[in-house]
Parts: structure tokens; C-alpha cells; sequence
């Protein structure tokens, strides 16, 4: 499987120089972030368009929260939550992903328009996933997963996180080849947070590089986490974590991630237009927010 590069971005529009950037569209009653807020179709649709007008590149909708103390839900409750908004946003021209740990959903959701599986169990979940996604020609992310937020605390020991979370994302790479997914549609993410103590969180951000090595592309999901969030007074309301997360995004850029995944898209394309800017590699901001907010 040969490395691809930022550029290489086969679910995503207009990729920049710098990484994609995914806006997080939760359609859920219990996000940590924003459960609840976009359930209504259409506050929704309207969420995804002011992602979209930020700079976002994909939008990835999600039907099923993954919280500590979230309730699972049935495909068929996810795919009405996330059908009808994915069939409006590939309507309008907006590239999707979907986020979902069912392959029916997956299947679905390709149907109604999306161009991405973004699997945060990697394949664990659902053993049709892999040979599902094999036959859609979509794009799969893999995330590292060590089971549901209820088991967390008992599988989160590592003795090197760097390597166990590499090797186990190897096997999954390898299960996915082997169902069919062509190496080229491949991504992995390192699944920040989800069976993770704060130390383990940083120390596989700082080793992005070693997680490229797998040869292919790598999402990087670290927008409002907990980790993040330690960073802050205690009182600190969730949104005061887009700006760690903005920073987070530049040195994963830096790390040689080929997209990152955020609620706030504004402040992450203005994070990455400044790297791209100081590296000499262009400096337009890239949303239109950022463009009015700029005089001339």
C-alpha cells in the first residue's frame, strides 16, 4: 500500500495544500457536544451549509453518539435521523461522510448520496462492514477502537500506545484489504480519546508520523475533547475548546495528517491558512467568513 499524500484526498473537494477539513454534523440527541441541536432536519441542513461556507470540505453526519453514557441506537433510527439530511447536503453538491458503525447505514447512506464510511469501531462492530464497504467505491476510514465507552476503563492500559494503537490499526488495514477495499480508498484514525487517558491522547498526536508509516491517509478527531478540555478553567463552557482544537489541527497538519475533523470549521481553515501563509505555501483565507472578516 503506498503513502498518500494531503493532496491525495479521493472523498474530499477542493482539498487545500494544508489538511481537509471534516465539519462534525452530529443529528443526535445526546452528542457530548452538541446533542440535540441539529436533530431537526432542517436546523440540520442549515448547520452543514454554514460548515460548508467556513471552509469544511466534507461534511460528516452522524446518526449515533459515542459519548460515555449514550444510549445505542438501531439502524433503522439512525438511518432516519441521517438519510434525509444526507440526500439534501449530496443534493446541493456538499461532499458526505458518513459516521456510522452499521453497515446497513453505511450502505444507505452511499445510496442517498455520501462518499465516505467513516467507521469509528473500524470493522469491529459490524462483520459486514468491510465486504459492505468493498462493494460501494467509497472511501473507509478505520478508527482504533478497543470496544464501546462502557468497557473503556478496562481495555485503556497500554504499555507503548504508539505501537499497539499502529499494529492494531495494521490488522484492520489488513482485514479491509483483504474484504475488497482497495488500499487508495484506505484512511485511519488514531480514535483520540475512545479508550484513552489524556497522556495517550498527546503522545499519538505527536507521533502522527509513525501512523502515516501504515501507507495510507490519516484523520485526525480531536475537536472538544476531554483532553483538550484540561486545558481550560474548569467552568469553561465547550465551545472555548475550537481554539486548542484550531492549534491541534496546525500541528497535525504539521504531523502529516490529511484531514482533520472539527465542529468549528471557521477557526481551523483560519488556523490553517496562517500555517500556509507561514510556510510561503499560500495564504488566501479559504472560508467565507474568514474573507469578510478580513479587510482589504
Amino acid at each position: 500500500m503506498s503513502a498518500a499524500t494531503a493532496h491525495d484526498t479521493s472523498g474530499v473537494q477542493s482539498a487545500p495544500a494544508a489538511p481537509a477539513v471534516w465539519g462534525i454534523l452530529n443529528v443526535t440527541p445526546d452528542s457530548f457536544s452538541d446533542g440535540g441541536a441539529y436533530l431537526d432536519p432542517q436546523r440540520a441542513l442549515d448547520r452543514a451549509r454554514i460548515l460548508a461556507a467556513d471552509g469544511a470540505h466534507v461534511i460528516d453526519v452522524g446518526g449515533e453518539s459515542t459519548r460515555p453514557g449514550s444510549q445505542p441506537v438501531t439502524p433503522a433510527v439512525e438511518q432516519s435521523r441521517v438519510l434525509p439530511v444526507i440526500a439534501a447536503l449530496a443534493a446541493e453538491g456538499l461532499r458526505v461522510s458518513i459516521d456510522t458503525i452499521h453497515a446497513s447505514t453505511a450502505a444507505a447512506s452511499v445510496e442517498a448520496g455520501a462518499a465516505i464510511v467513516n467507521d469509528v469501531s473500524g470493522g469491529l462492530t459490524d462483520p459486514a462492514m468491510l465486504e459492505t464497504v468493498a462493494g460501494l467505491d467509497v472511501d473507509y476510514v478505520a478508527m482504533h477502537w478497543r470496544g464501546p465507552a462502557a468497557v473503556w476503563d478496562a481495555v485503556s492500559d497500554y504499555r507503548d500506545v504508539v505501537t499497539e494503537v499502529r499494529d492494531e490499526l495494521r490488522s484492520r488495514l489488513e482485514a479491509a484489504l483483504a474484504a475488497g477495499i482497495p488500499a487508495e480508498r484506505l484512511w485511519v484514525d488514531p480514535g483520540l480519546g475512545f479508550a484513552k487517558r489524556h497522556d495517550d491522547s498527546w503522545a499519538l498526536l505527536r507521533s502522527l508520523p509513525a501512523l502515516a508509516d501504515l501507507g495510507c491517509r490519516v484523520l485526525v478527531g480531536a475537536s472538544r475533547k476531554r483532553f483538550l478540555g484540561e486545558l481550560l478553567p474548569p467552568d469553561h463552557d465547550v465551545e472555548d475548546r475550537d481554539l486548542p482544537t484550531a492549534v491541534v489541527s496546525v500541528l497535525a497538519a504539521e504531523g502529516g495528517a490529511a484531514a482533520v475533523r472539527v465542529h468549528d470549521a471557521h477557526s481551523t481553515v483560519l488556523a490553517l491558512a496562517t500555517r500556509s501563509a507561514w510556510r510561503g505555501t499560500g495564504a488566501a483565507a479559504t472560508s467565507e467568513r474568514a474573507r469578510r472578516e478580513v479587510p482589504a
